[in-house]
C-alpha cells in the first residue's frame, strides 16, 4: 500500500490529545503516513492527505468556532477529501456539523473509540482501490458497521467489560509530545449548572486497576520517565480491583491507585493532571508525598465566591480550596500549583469578584487558567437571570491573568540557581527545550543542538532567568543551563 497521508487536528483538553495521538499510532500501524501540525490559512501540507479526522471541543463557544473553522478550512483547501469529526462538540451538534458539507462524516463522542479499529477498515479500502474519488471514500466509511452498531451494543456490556471497551484509544507513542499521558476516567455525573461536557462525555467510567497498571508499565518500558494522569473528573474514579486468586472484588479511588502504581513501578514518574478541591484529603495528600509524584497540582476552582459557587453547583467552599492548598503546600513546598477561574458567572457581582481575588491571593496561585463566562446550550447557567456584561467578565480575565502573569514570574524567579529535574521537548529548530518537574517551560542556553535528539530523555537544568509570559501555551517560562545529563 502506498504511504496515504492522514492528517489530524485537535482541539481542547488534555483528553482529547491523547485520544487524537492514539488515533494517529493505530493508523501508523497500518502504513499510513501521520500529519500532526496544526493547518492554517497560510500553512500548506507536504502531500495532500485522503483524510482528516479533527477531535472537536464543546466547553466553550469559543471552542467551538475554532473547531468549525479548521473544518471549513479543511474542507476549502481539500474539497474531495472526507473529513471525520469527533469528540465532544460532535457529540452534541450531530446535526449542525453534518451540515456543513456532504464530506463531513460525525463520529460522536460517545462511540470516539470506535476510530481504534478505523485504520484496518480503512487499509482495505486503499488496497482494493488504486483510483478512487473522494465521493466514494466517503460512502466507504459511511458503510462501517462498527460505526453503525456501536451504541447498541455498548448498552449489552458489563460495567468492567465497558471500561475496558471505552478506553481502547491508548498509546505508549506520541508524536506531537515529548510526555506520555494516559486517561484513566471518562464522563461526569455533577452536572454543574455551566458545564456541558457531562451531556456530550455521559457518566463517569474508570479503566480497571490492573489494566491502569498494564499500560503505565508499558511507557516505563519504552523509556518514558513520565506519564500524566488524566481524566474528565479524576475524583470521581472508581476502578475494578480483583486481586488473583480471589473471588473478592473491591473498587479504587485515586489515592488507592496510585499507592498501588508507585508500589509496581520503579521508574517512572506521575504528573497528576486535575483534581477537585473538595478530594484532596489527608489520605490522598499522604500518597501525593511520594518522590516520584511532580510538585505540579491543578484544581478545579471556578471562584472563590461561595454564593457563586453554590450557584455552579460545586459541592466545595472557598474555605475547601484554601485548605486543599495548605495541604498540598505541607506535602510538596515549592509545587507549582494552578487553578480554573470562570469570570462574569450569572450574578456574580464586583464584590463576588473581589472574594474570588483574594482568594487566589491568600492561595498564592502559580498560574491562573481564566476565561469568561460561556453559555452553554443545555445548561441551567445559560438560563440564568443577571447574565453579566461581556465587556465586564473581560476586564475581570484581564485582572485574574495580570495578577497570575506575576505570580508565575515570581515563582519561577525563586528557582534561579536550583537545579530541576525537566525532560526534553521535541525536536525545535532554533532552540533546545525542556519542561521541568514543577512545570516550567526551559529554554536550554548553549549551543546543546544534540539533545534535541533526545526528546522525552530526563536532565538536570539549573534556572539561570525567569521570563515574562503572556498566557499562551507555548511560551517560555525560564532560561536554564544543562547541569548533568543523566
Amino acid at each position: 500500500m502506498n504511504s496515504y497521508l492522514i492528517h489530524f487536528e485537535t482541539v481542547g483538553c488534555k483528553l482529547n490529545q491523547i485520544e487524537t495521538e492514539s488515533i494517529a499510532k493505530f493508523c501508523s500501524d497500518q502504513g499510513f503516513a501521520v500529519s500532526m501540525k496544526p493547518l492554517t490559512a497560510a500553512a500548506k501540507i507536504a502531500s495532500n492527505p485522503v483524510i482528516s479526522i479533527i477531535n472537536t471541543c464543546t466547553v466553550t463557544a469559543k471552542a467551538e468556532q475554532k473547531s468549525r473553522r479548521i473544518m471549513r478550512l479543511l474542507l476549502s483547501k481539500f474539497p474531495d477529501m472526507p473529513v471525520i469529526v469527533t469528540g465532544c462538540y460532535a457529540q452534541v451538534e450531530q446535526k449542525q456539523i453534518e451540515s456543513e458539507s456532504p464530506f463531513v462524516i460525525v463520529v460522536p463522542g460517545s462511540i470516539k473509540d470506535t476510530l481504534a479499529d478505523f485504520p484496518l477498515y480503512l487499509k482495505n479500502f486503499f488496497e482494493n482501490n488504486k483510483t478512487f474519488s473522494g465521493a466514494v471514500l466517503v460512502d466507504y466509511i459511511r458503510c462501517w458497521e462498527p460505526l453503525k452498531n456501536r451504541l447498541i451494543f455498548s448498552k449489552q456490556l458489563s460495567p468492567e467489560d465497558l471500561s475496558s471497551v471505552s478506553f481502547k484509544l491508548s498509546t505508549d507513542t506520541f508524536y506531537a509530545h515529548s510526555r506520555a499521558s494516559i486517561k484513566i476516567q471518562d464522563g461526569c455525573d455533577n452536572a454543574c449548572s455551566y458545564c456541558r461536557i457531562w451531556l456530550a462525555r455521559g457518566k463517569p467510567i474508570s479503566l480497571p486497576v490492573v489494566e491502569v497498571l498494564n499500560r503505565v508499565k508499558q511507557i516505563e518500558s519504552s523509556g518514558q520517565k513520565e506519564v500524566v494522569i488524566t481524566g474528565v473528573n479524576l475524583s470521581l474514579y472508581k476502578g475494578f480491583y480483583k486481586p488473583e486468586g480471589t473471588e473478592t472484588a473491591e473498587y479504587f479511588d485515586l489515592a488507592q491507585l496510585m499507592e498501588y502504581l508507585l508500589k509496581n513501578t520503579s521508574i517512572i514518574s506521575f504528573r497528576i493532571s486535575s483534581l477537585y478541591p473538595e478530594r484532596i484529603d489527608d489520605t490522598l495528600c499522604r500518597v501525593l508525598d511520594n518522590k516520584r509524584i511532580r510538585p505540579h497540582f491543578h484544581i478545579s476552582v471556578q471562584s472563590g465566591s461561595d454564593k457563586i459557587l453554590t450557584a455552579m453547583r460545586r459541592s466545595y467552599t472557598s474555605k475547601t480550596i484554601c485548605d486543599a492548598v495548605d495541604r498540598l503546600r505541607k506535602i510538596k513546598p515549592d509545587a507549582f500549583i494552578a487553578c480554573d477561574v470562570i469570570a462574569g458567572f450569572p450574578g456574580e457581582t464586583d464584590e463576588d469578584f473581589i472574594q474570588t481575588m483574594e482568594m487566589c491571593k491568600k492561595c498564592r496561585f502559580t498560574w491562573i487558567h481564566a476565561f469568561p463566562f460561556s453559555a452553554r446550550p443545555g445548561t441551567a447557567a445559560a438560563k440564568m437571570k443577571n447574565q453579566v456584561p461581556q465587556r465586564i467578565s473581560k476586564v475581570r480575565v484581564k485582572e485574574l491573568t495580570d495578577f497570575a502573569q506575576q505570580s508565575k514570574y515570581a515563582y519561577t524567579e525563586s528557582f534561579v540557581g536550583k537545579i530541576v529535574k525537566a525532560i526534553i521537548e521535541k525536536h525545535r529548530t532554533n532552540c533546545v527545550r525542556a519542561v521541568s518537574e514543577n512545570f516550567l517551560h526551559i529554554k536550554i542556553e548553549g549551543d546543546y543542538k544534540e539533545l534535541n535528539s533526545l526528546a522525552g530523555e530526563e536532565i538536570n537544568v539549573c534556572i539561570t532567568k525567569p521570563q515574562h509570559t503572556y498566557g499562551a501555551e507555548d511560551e517560555i517560562e525560564a532560561l536554564g543551563k544543562l547541569y548533568l545529563l543523566r
